[in-house]
């Protein structure tokens, strides 16, 4: 089934016209009524299975450390699980009451490492200025173009590479950002005192989980039980969060030429998963159409997909195809993608933007 007013070309081509961006706003607008019964399912499907395996890798220390870490593994799927149904909350889908959807998020968050009224600013933000070259640097992975990178000094340049190296982005960044960062509302000093109450509330309430658990069970429990699923959660919501934007085809506007519908339909990915991954990441790989309507519960995305056969085919990227993403670096304004430092260097692309 499919909307006259949405024609499949305007699937594959840009059209930020009003009339197609509120055929689009229409015809999602139907999926966004969240299901009080299912949301409660999908909670507890994911609630007490990750009680379930904390508690089994806890037990398996008196066995093994390793089996702990083995089992703490496992449950890095339900930590990932649970951030997706916390970001629905942020985005008031997942109940129909804001003030559920508030405190059920404020409550995952101290189990996701993440102050839900800050991480709900930031990501809002994100959602508005996606895509838009003259608002970067709130929730977004910092991305150069290619002409930026090359008035760099030698030194910008090797902080940047380094910045971009996967390991940094996978795996110190996720450290940083989900145990260092969330700890304290730093460059919000000025916007108001929730946010301060949010991130400092969240970290008391971590001290009291942490400090039972080591009075408990000892330092062991903290290592073998707890840091190594924190830790994995982290690097695959980072590894998620990357790849619905940076991908060769996505789409970089400055002010004048962006708009969020064009942003949200060709600046996001739709990260096709096997069906085991789809469950743990919630379907979030369904991201161009989160961005066009961020209110649409994570368990109805395939239902879009399903009456939508066309927005199925917009920037597919599987599971191998998305491992290549790693090493795009710039976005290259000439040829419109995003492109690796090598073919920067290749390339003989000038300093201003594509002459059209």
């Amino acid at each position: 089934m499919t909307d006259p007013d949405i024609r499949t070309s305007d699937i594959h081509t840009p059209d930020t016209s009003p009339e197609a961006a509120t055929a689009w706003t229409r015809r999602l607008a139907a999926y966004r009524s969240p299901i009080p019964a299912r949301s409660l399912f999908e909670l507890a499907v994911t609630v007490f299975p990750f009680i379930a395996l904390f508690a089994l890798s806890w037990a398996a220390l008196a066995i093994s450390p390793w089996l702990s870490v083995a089992l703490s593994l496992a449950n890095a799927a339900f930590v990932v699980r649970l951030f997706m149904i916390q970001h629905d909350c942020g985005h008031g889908a997942f109940f129909r009451s804001r003030r559920v959807n508030d405190w059920v998020g404020r409550v995952i968050g101290i189990a996701t490492l993440t102050p839900y009224d800050v991480w709900r600013r930031n990501h809002a933000t994100h959602h508005a200025t996606t895509g838009n070259l003259d608002q970067r640097g709130v929730g977004d992975i910092p991305t150069m173009t290619v002409a930026e990178y090359k008035a760099k000094p030698p030194m910008g340049r090797i902080l940047y590479r380094l910045l971009r190296h996967p390991v940094v982005l996978f795996g110190v960044a996720p450290v940083y950002s989900f145990f260092i960062q969330s700890r304290l509302p730093v460059g919000q000093m000025k916007s108001g005192a929730r946010f301060w109450v949010s991130a400092l509330a969240t970290d008391a309430a971590l001290l009291v989980l942490l400090g039972t658990l080591v009075i408990l069970g000892g330092l062991p429990v903290l290592v073998f039980v707890y840091l190594p699923m924190m830790l994995l959660a982290a690097s695959v919501g980072m590894w998620l969060f990357y790849v619905q934007h940076q991908f060769e085809d996505t789409s970089w506007d400055g002010n004048g030429a962006w708009s969020v519908q064009e942003a949200a339909l060709h600046g996001s990915s739709h990260y096709v998963l096997p069906p085991v991954l789809r469950w743990i990441t919630a379907n979030i790989g369904v991201h161009h159409v989160h961005h066009l309507a961020s209110r649409i519960p994570f368990y109805r995305l395939p239902e879009v997909l399903r009456d939508h056969p066309a927005l199925s085919g917009v920037h597919r990227i599987g599971l191998r195809e998305s491992l290549g993403c790693a090493r795009l670096a710039l976005w290259c304004e000439r040829d419109r993608r995003l492109v690796s430092f090598r073919e920067a260097r290749r390339q003989r692309i000038s300093t201003g933007p594509a002459q059209t």
